[in-house]
């Protein structure tokens, strides 16, 4: 058995980015700042995904351990406040507007 085809990789992440295999969830009836976070988080993990780079260069990227790192990508958010969340997310995207709606 070989390895994968590109476009059968390319298609399970689009699944995963999609489908948040790899995430907790949101909660059964978020709240709209759970709604919030969650988004905030799914752009981070988006970003990661396009941008094909590591757990370690996203660190390296956000300005933090590839631990908190990984809490955010598994959508643990607990520990990050909402304005740790959006200042992490505008290292990556300076000019985002976010919208609490």
């Amino acid at each position: 058995m070989g390895w994968p085809s590109r476009k059968e990789i390319e298609r399970v992440l689009t699944k995963i980015e999609k489908e948040n295999l790899w995430t907790k969830g949101k909660p059964e009836h978020p709240t709209p700042l759970e709604k919030f976070r969650h988004d905030i988080q799914q752009r981070i993990v988006g970003f990661k995904l396009r941008s094909k780079i590591s757990q370690r260069e996203l660190a390296k990227i956000l300005g933090i351990d590839e631990g908190k790192v990984s809490k955010i990508l598994h959508n643990h958010l607990e520990e990050f406040s909402t304005d740790r969340l959006i200042n992490l997310y505008t290292k990556i995207d300076p000019d985002v507007k976010l919208k609490v709606s």
